[in-house]
């Protein structure tokens, strides 16, 4: 019996995939719910197990895009299974390499000036270029080559030097154009402005040492910046809705949920996933939760559920080592929070010039519905907590509030 497999649905809205990778070969015999194949969506990237176990045809080549529902692969179930487990990867046709052939040599070109000699400050000058004298037109007497020719010589582009000059062309996966789609709509179609701010995370810095090693020792997880903005940021939303709200149509549509977006890096790209009600976590829970999410992307296994949403995001540029910003808003959503590195500066204490840790934040918004007093107030109030986390995030009991 031969069975036909169609590309499955992987999400409402997603009406196309692309074959990213075949993880088996045209005549292999695969077991059934085997990973076959890598598809991009525009929002992640899944796995297509075999429907059945029996020997495989393709009918669909990497790279190309292939609409929900339609066949992409047969298996023939009737198909006897191998002796010694699966049949061997069917030997892939071998292309003779084409023969390279070797450049002609251009013939010289007779050149019409006086062809002299170089000075010896030009011969210098002309060595640090990596110029040939015999490339240079010579302006000083019986073309000898004068100093100034040397300076103002540049290296002929027909003449390469050493060094690789090879290009590649490549094909975006779906993926990266649905970010660059979505990317160049957010810039186009909101009213964006940016908001800068700096934190003093002597506190956070404090707590962290006082109390990393108990944490990790009781939850299985270290306690990081991530925690401690989360809880800010979901705190100043509930004082600033506006920030926590979207724009449909003529309408505007106000949360009071914080699902909380986290741009991590996967093995495709950039992607989104969410944390659901991030106000009701504890210190614990978002770290867990932020380990959970980063290690699926980073396995490729994010489902699309698990990006779609989101309510507010938050990108933290500065594992990257970015000192300063500017966000761009994660569609539909009104605002995103952009955290950098932390470095030591000079900053003003009680009248003193002291040394603290500083990390400069963003706050990227949408104008047309987000004014500057909620977008200030908001980038303020999570300003305010970070820096006094302890009286504002804990209740004034660390302990408690990291489960210890």
């Amino acid at each position: 019996m031969i069975l036909e497999m169609k590309v499955p649905s992987p999400g409402e809205s997603i009406t196309e995939v692309e074959i990213a990778t075949w993880l088996v070969q045209d005549g292999d015999y695969v077991e059934k719910d085997q990973a076959i194949a890598e598809v991009d969506s525009d929002k992640a990237t899944l796995e297509l197990p075999a429907e059945a176990s029996g020997t495989i045809t393709l009918k669909a080549e990497e790279g190309d895009a292939v609409e929900v529902g339609q066949v992409v692969c047969l298996i023939d179930t009737g198909a006897a299974k191998p002796e010694g487990g699966s049949a061997p990867a069917k030997e892939e046709k071998k292309e003779e390499a084409p023969v390279k052939e070797e450049p002609k040599a251009a013939p010289a070109q007779e050149k019409t000036y006086a062809t002299g000699s170089a000075s010896p400050a030009a011969k210098k000058i002309l060595a640090e270029k990596n110029i040939e004298p015999s490339d240079v037109v010579g302006t000083g007497k019986g073309g000898r080559i004068t100093k100034e020719d040397a300076v103002n010589a540049v290296p002929s582009m027909g003449t390469p030097g050493g060094g690789s000059r090879g290009s590649e062309r490549k094909k975006l996966s779906m993926l990266r154009r649905k970010v660059a789609e979505r990317l160049v709509a957010a810039k186009n179609e909101t009213a964006m402005l940016t908001t800068f701010n700096e934190v003093d995370m002597s506190a956070i810095y404090d707590l962290r040492k006082q109390y990393k090693e108990d944490f990790k020792a009781k939850h299985g997880v270290s306690l990081g910046f991530m925690s401690f903005f989360t809880k800010a940021v979901t705190r100043a939303l509930q004082l600033y809705p506006d920030v926590n709200s979207m724009i449909d149509g003529k309408e505007q549509i106000a949360y009071d949920f914080c699902d909380i977006s986290v741009a991590v890096s996967g093995p495709k790209g950039l992607m989104v996933p969410v944390m659901r009600n991030a106000e009701t976590l504890s210190f614990r829970g978002v770290e867990a939760e932020i380990k959970r999410l980063a290690i699926r992307a980073r396995d490729g296994q994010i489902t699309v559920d698990e990006m779609t949403g989101g309510t507010f995001t938050i990108s933290n540029g500065g594992v990257f080592g970015s000192m300063l910003s500017t966000p761009i808003i994660n569609p539909p959503q009104s605002g995103i929070l952009g955290m950098h590195n932390v470095v030591e500066r000079a900053i003003v204490k009680n009248g003193q010039i002291v040394i603290a840790p500083v990390m400069f934040v963003a706050l990227s918004y949408d104008h047309r519905i987000i004014d500057g007093r909620e977008s200030v107030g908001f980038l303020v109030a999570v300003k305010e907590a970070l820096e006094n986390p302890v009286e504002i995030l804990m209740d004034n009991n660390p302990k408690k509030a990291l489960e210890l």
